[in-house]
């Protein structure tokens, strides 16, 4: 056996598990497991501005490819307390993340010594593990089961606590003979499995719901496959949005109050069966349940058995992980397919794919400043199905999830279920380390990109590119629509005349923050853009100053300030405050063109 010091023995157990990737803030607490990073030199550090946006890049980056694991570093007290909304952010949609926090002297812990907190407590709620390591025998089991948790049922984030005399203990560890715990996730039984065939076989218009358990156990290929042997049309959530590429004529669209297609929604209203698989019955997709379950038979998949019944109790319900359910459906569905024994389900699919050529929204506005409606469709023209978008929350993501296209599974990254604002910028810098070399383009309203506008500076310094579409009404947007109900406009206006922003035009001026001004002087390039026309030659002036410098580049886009997006509280009523398509040239980007 060797002797060291315990953190010498995480960072080897951190190469063992696969874990190379972090992102923090030294301080004192946490200075031992810095220098054991230093002495071991296989891990890369990115030095971030804020531990909250360490916490997401951290988060973007496992979200980024199937396997990572981000992990995030930071000293003792508020380092810790800062990780918390990153912890959320994560734990909220399925996240496996590693949170590393310095901690005051075992001794001290009782004292109210200095940033001794007792971030164990705190984390715990938002965490599948949250522990603060008193031991320094333990430090090598507590990694283990760490990664095991993180990895095992419904993904998660886990926060571990490392005093600082514990960081510098010597104990007896060999790497080498260390292993991985085993990995454990619920299958389906084939008796399951045909049950739920049976039923959906049954059905005379079916639906698949594609959750984001399907891309967290990299399932969607199969996904694709069930559909395709089956003919059933499939609806993703939003955190399952790419399982199925939006082209494909199987892909029926998205359902919901907010982030949704008007075919998805219809098309799901004329279903009268539905099978979910790794999803959650999230709130802004269902809306009213006896909306949204009536006339319906359900069969609900979930890796997670206290999520089935928790919304709603469906008619038979599966503890499995997503990959597992659909490797045994695709088995079966190749069986009875050789035997014949499989309905036609054509008719349906047609008029689904005529829903989807009717029910268009427009996107093709001229107006001066400009309508979210035309940013949408112009980023459609100018970034191909290999982009990666990333957003979290505002009418920026809700607009953009109702008008963009995604072809692939992680090539829509989004805070999902917590929203926290601020998390888009450093999420696509961690996305960007998950995937180097590719395109990837954030959306954000005004408000997130001003949360922690400081991360772009990050992407300077290690020459992270991506593009960063601001779309600024100088307005909480989101909140401001909400606000109509209460016949009011409360604390929601960004705007203000900047005194050392006069060169602007009519059209920009009082919009407050200057975006450009801050963005270059982080050490990144930026467009502003006020003419519609010009959107795609901002896009692509943007993708050639990403790829020569190498840096974040921002382009602003002033929008009018006043807009309502879709949406409503019933899936059979959502408010559509804008004109609709009529014809082809409103809705030119739209995946089928509009058919009268």
């Amino acid at each position: 056996m060797t002797k060291m010091r315990t953190v010498d023995a995480a960072v080897a157990i951190l190469e063992k598990e696969g874990a190379t990737e972090a992102f923090g803030l030294p301080g004192a607490a946490i200075n031992p497991f810095y220098s054991a990073m230093r002495n071991h030199g296989g891990i890369r550090h990115t030095l971030a501005r804020h531990v909250e946006g360490a916490s997401h890049m951290a988060d973007g980056y496992s979200r980024a490819k199937d396997g990572n694991i981000g992990i995030c570093i930071g000293t003792s007290g508020p380092a810790g307390t800062d990780m918390i909304t990153g912890l959320y952010a994560a734990w909220a949609d399925s996240i496996p993340m590693l949170c590393i926090t310095g901690q005051a002297p075992v001794a001290k812990l009782h004292k109210e010594d200095f940033q001794a907190v007792d971030i164990e407590s705190i984390a715990k709620p938002v965490t599948k593990m949250a522990m603060t390591i008193l031991e320094p025998g333990q430090v090598p089991g507590a990694f283990q089961k760490a990664f095991q948790l993180m990895r095992s049922g419904r993904p998660g984030p886990v926060l571990l606590d490392l005093p600082i005399d514990v960081q510098l203990a010597e104990i007896e560890f060999d790497i080498d003979t260390y292993e991985p715990l085993p990995v454990e996730k619920p299958r389906a039984s084939r008796k399951q499995l045909e049950k739920a065939l049976d039923m959906l076989t049954a059905a005379r218009r079916p639906l698949i719901v594609a959750g984001g358990g399907i891309i967290n156990a990299g399932a969607s290929e199969q996904l694709v496959e069930l559909a395709e042997l089956l003919g059933v049309p499939v609806i993703p959530t939003l955190m399952g949005w790419g399982a199925i590429p939006d082209d494909h004529e199987l892909m029926a669209g998205m359902v919901g109050l907010q982030t949704s297609h008007r075919y998805g929604n219809e098309t799901f209203l004329q279903s009268d069966f539905v099978i979910g698989i790794g999803n959650r019955w999230a709130n802004r997709h269902t809306g009213g349940l006896d909306t949204y379950t009536a006339g319906r038979t359900f069969v609900h998949i979930d890796i997670e058995p206290t999520q089935i019944g928790r919304v709603f109790s469906p008619d038979l319900g599966i503890a499995s992980d997503a990959g597992a359910a659909l490797d045994g459906l695709v088995e079966l569905a190749r069986e009875r397919r050789a035997a014949g024994s499989l309905p036609d389900y054509s008719t349906w699919v047609s008029e689904c794919a005529g829903r989807k050529a009717t029910l268009h929204r427009k996107t093709h506005f001229e107006n001066i400043p400009i309508k979210p409606q035309r940013v949408y469709e112009e980023m459609n023209r100018a970034f191909g199905p290999e982009t990666t978008y990333v957003s979290t929350i505002g009418l920026s993501q809700i607009a953009g999830a109702q008008m963009l296209h995604v072809f692939g599974p992680r090539k829509w990254i989004n805070a999902g279920q917590a929203g926290p604002l601020g998390w888009t910028a450093p999420a696509a810098l961690g996305v960007v380390r998950g995937k180097p070399g590719e395109t990837v383009v954030a959306l954000s309203g005004d408000y997130d990109f001003q949360f922690m506008i400081e991360e772009l500076a990050v992407g300077a310094q290690f020459n992270l590119p991506y593009i960063h579409v601001v779309v600024n009404n100088s307005y909480l947007g989101l909140i401001r629509q909400s606000q109509r109900g209460f016949n009011m406009e409360q604390n929601v206006s960004l705007a203000f005349e900047n005194i050392n922003s006069t060169d602007l035009s009519a059209t920009a001026s009082g919009y407050g923050v200057d975006h450009i001004k801050v963005a270059e002087g982080l050490g990144c390039k930026a467009v502003r853009v006020e003419d519609p026309n010009e959107l795609g030659t901002a896009f692509a002036q943007a993708g050639a100053l990403a790829a020569e410098f190498q840096v974040p580049v921002v382009v602003e886009v002033i929008l009018e300030k006043v807009t309502n997006i879709a949406m409503g509280v019933e899936i059979n009523a959502v408010n559509e405050f804008e004109p609709l398509a009529e014809t082809p040239e409103d809705a030119p980007t739209a995946i089928l063109a509009l058919q009268a």
